[in-house]
């Protein structure tokens, strides 16, 4: 930001950009330029960027939880295609990185959009000139307080869910998005049964074939890792059991705490495809239940759970990964919010809700504008850390009053993570979403090894799957990117035996 910029800017706010206390105001009340919610990776990237864009304006960071989530070890893989890290730190880590930056412990209990002000559950209350709110989301749950009933989400839910673990002989699964597919495979010492509605695993990210691909990991034994996890953890416990969200997990959660039953067992995964939770019973119902008459050898177990297909399971515990619902009920009432089906708060392409001055981003938000052909939200970390870094943007083009595009990042739907110890790449539209019967696949698999799937309509590639080291990434993102026709190189685009990298330079 240039130094006239910065002039012109203080001029507009004297007067406002500071955390007093307001004339004639009670200590409780403070009055920030910038207000933003939630510690998640959305919330404290959003933060980030404008404790550096205004160093001269306080900017307060609410949080739920005691820890918030920062990126590191950030990499540009390729143009859209980033990986990175992600560490839970307490607040003062923050704090200490940008003076100007303020971390508040609490959660909000009440927004008034109107009067730009908010109130939060310890009885504070701030008014802001802008807000960002980036709450996440919240795990559904298919049974509300069922101490049998686990849903995986935040460091508290993970810890509890370990301690379930610890204790186990058997759990049941049920869900087939990210957690599930890293639960299945990192279990170890305790049998799973993975209950699913699909007819391949993994249906929110792969094909039925890169499903067949990953399937024989679920059998075989785990490779030894590498190397220790080098990352800094930090573990809490809940005083006061108020059952408040706290931010996600990251990408690589399961590497920190020990996930181990009681069974000598190393892996041991039985999968029911298309059913879902028709009951969930305590053993004391199960006993009273005609079940418990027909099914007289499933044994004695603290809960069980009976399938759509008529199957019924006994377990120890239940997981519950079925997916999140967007965490806007704080901020609804009294407020003239735009929602969209999901439930999510609408925005628009400058990731403004419908609410004047209030802004959101990551799991808690919808966007709201005809997004690119090659483009799909994605509840995912990349997402969350690349809306709360453009929601930053918009916030300081608007109090500028500088114009500012739709970003780049949103032209290509892009993702690099890990399922099953492979490398999987996600590009476009990979499941070939929404092109309906007007496109053609191109696969090709080394068993054990690499699946490259490519999605082609009208000749030109829409969307790959890469799982494994395949190199491929920058190459394929660029021909989406670009739209050549490829129709003249048929089944040769995957050919082995040819180095696209260089065929395409």
């Amino acid at each position: 930001m240039s130094l006239s910029c910065i002039f012109s800017l203080m001029e507009k706010l004297a007067g406002f950009g500071t955390t007093s206390v307001m004339a004639g105001t009670s200590e409780s009340e403070k009055r920030f330029r910038f207000v933003v919610v939630g510690g998640g990776i959305a919330g404290v990237t959003c933060a980030e960027q404008l404790a550096l864009q205004f160093p001269s304006e306080d900017i307060a960071l609410l949080t739920a939880a005691p820890l918030v989530k920062t990126v590191t070890n950030f990499r540009q893989v390729s143009k859209t295609l980033e990986d990175f890290s992600v560490e839970e730190q307490p607040a003062s880590i923050l704090e200490e990185k940008y003076p100007n930056l303020k971390v508040i412990q609490s959660a909000v209990k009440v927004l008034h959009a109107k009067q730009h002000m908010l109130q939060t559950e310890n009885g504070q209350v701030f008014h802001y000139e802008k807000l960002c709110l980036c709450s996440g989301a919240k795990p559904k749950l298919l049974i509300q307080d069922n101490p049998n009933v686990l849903g995986i989400r935040d460091t508290d839910s993970a810890q509890e869910f370990q301690k379930h673990l610890s204790k186990a002989k058997r759990m049941v699964v049920v869900g087939n998005g990210g957690i599930a597919l890293e639960l299945v495979y990192e279990v170890e010492g305790c049998e799973v049964i993975w209950a699913i509605k699909d007819k391949a695993i993994g249906n929110t990210f792969f094909d039925a074939g890169a499903a067949q691909f990953l399937i024989p990991s679920l059998e075989a034994d785990k490779p030894e890792k590498a190397l220790p996890c080098k990352r800094t953890r930090y573990t809490t416990a809940s005083k006061d059991g108020s059952g408040e969200l706290g931010s996600a997990l990251g990408p690589d959660w399961h590497e920190g705490i020990s996930l181990r039953g009681t069974e000598e067992v190393s892996h041991r995964v039985h999968v029911e495809y298309e059913c879902e939770i028709k009951a969930i019973y305590s053993q004391q119902d199960f006993m009273k239940s005609p079940l418990h008459t027909q099914e007289t050898d499933l044994g004695l177990w603290p809960v069980y759970a009976h399938l759509t297909n008529g199957k019924t399971f006994g377990c120890d515990f239940i997981v519950s990964a079925t997916g999140v619902v967007p965490n806007t009920e704080p901020f609804l009432q009294g407020n003239n919010f735009e929602l969209a089906e999901d439930r999510g708060l609408k925005v628009s392409e400058h990731m403004r809700t419908s609410e004047p001055d209030v802004y959101a981003a990551g799991d808690v938000c919808t966007a709201g504008w005809e997004p690119s052909a090659l483009w799909q939200q994605m509840r995912l970390w990349t997402q969350a850390r690349q809306m709360g870094w453009y929601a930053a943007r918009c916030i300081v083009a608007d109090v500028l009053e500088e114009p500012i595009e739709l970003d780049f990042c949103f032209e290509l739907f892009s993702h690099i993570t890990k399922f099953f110890n492979y490398k999987v790449v996600l590009l476009g539209k990979f499941n070939a979403q929404g092109l309906g019967s007007n496109h053609e696949l191109l696969v090709r698999c080394t068993k054990g090894h690499e699946y490259v799937k490519v999605v082609l309509s009208g000749g030109r590639m829409m969307g790959a799957i890469l799982i494994g080291e395949t190199d491929l990434e920058e190459t394929f993102e660029n021909l989406i990117l670009n739209q050549m026709d490829l129709s003249s190189y048929g089944e040769e685009l995957l050919n082995p035996n040819i180095d696209i990298e260089d065929y395409f330079d």
